[in-house]
C-alpha cells in the first residue's frame, strides 16, 4: 500500500504574530512622523496672514508724502530741495523741527527713528495696530520695518540722510518663530510728491 503524505497549507500561529508585530511597528513608526511633520509644518493659514498684515503694512509706509520738507512748511508744496526748507523733513518723527502726529505718519521717513534701523513704527503696547492706532485682532504677530537709502539707475544715494530720491522699505512680519519680510521702494518723483 501506498501512503500519501499530506502537505500542509497555511501560515502558522507563529508566523501571523511575527507578521502582526512587524506591521504594528511600521504603522507606528509612520505615524509618528506623520505627526511629527504636521507639528513642525508651517501652517499655511497663519503664513497668509503674516503675508497680508505685511502687504498693507507696506503699502501704508508706500503711500506716505515723500517731500522735501515737513507739509507745516510753508514752502513745502514750492520746494526744488531739502535747502529750501525753513522744516526739513529728515527720518524720525519729530526730528529737526518737524512737528509729532500720530500713524499714518505725514512721510515715510517718518515711521523710522533713523535709515537703516528696523522700528516697531507698527506697534502700541506690545500690540500690532491699524493707520488709526486700533489694535488688529492678529495675536501673535508683531511687526516692523526698516527704511534705507537706495540706488535705481543711478538715482538716489545711499547713507544715512532722508535727501535722497529713493528709499528702500523692508517691512518684516513675526510669528510663530518665522519671519517674512517684503520690499518695496519708494521715489521722489516731484516736490511734493503725496
Amino acid at each position: 500500500m501506498f501512503t500519501r503524505t499530506l502537505r500542509q497549507r497555511g501560515v502558522t500561529l507563529i508566523e501571523l504574530v511575527m507578521f502582526i508585530v512587524i506591521i504594528g511597528v511600521a504603522l507606528a513608526g509612520l505615524l509618528q512622523v506623520l505627526s511629527f511633520t504636521t507639528k513642525t509644518s508651517a501652517d499655511p493659514v497663519r503664513r497668509k496672514q503674516a503675508l497680508m498684515i505685511a502687504e498693507s503694512l507696506l503699502e501704508e509706509v508706500r503711500l506716505a508724502a515723500f517731500s522735501w520738507c515737513d507739509p507745516s512748511d510753508p514752502v513745502a508744496e514750492k520746494a526744488q530741495a531739502v535747502t529750501d526748507c525753513a522744516i526739513a523733513e529728515t527720518f524720525g518723527q519729530g526730528s529737526g523741527g518737524e512737528p509729532a502726529g500720530p500713524r499714518p505718519y505725514d512721510n515715510v521717513n517718518d515711521y523710522v527713528g533713523s535709515a537703516g534701523t528696523a522700528t516697531a513704527a507698527f506697534n502700541a503696547g506690545g500690540v500690532l495696530t491699524d493707520a488709526n492706532g486700533d489694535a488688529i485682532d492678529a495675536a501673535g504677530y508683531t511687526a516692523q520695518v526698516t527704511i534705507r537709502p537706495a540706488v535705481l539707475n543711478d538715482i538716489g544715494a545711499t547713507g544715512a540722510s532722508a535727501d535722497t530720491d529713493v528709499l528702500r522699505i523692508t517691512v518684516e512680519v513675526s510669528y510663530d518663530g518665522e519671519t517674512l519680510a517684503l520690499d518695496g521702494y519708494r521715489t521722489r518723483y516731484a516736490p511734493t510728491s503725496p
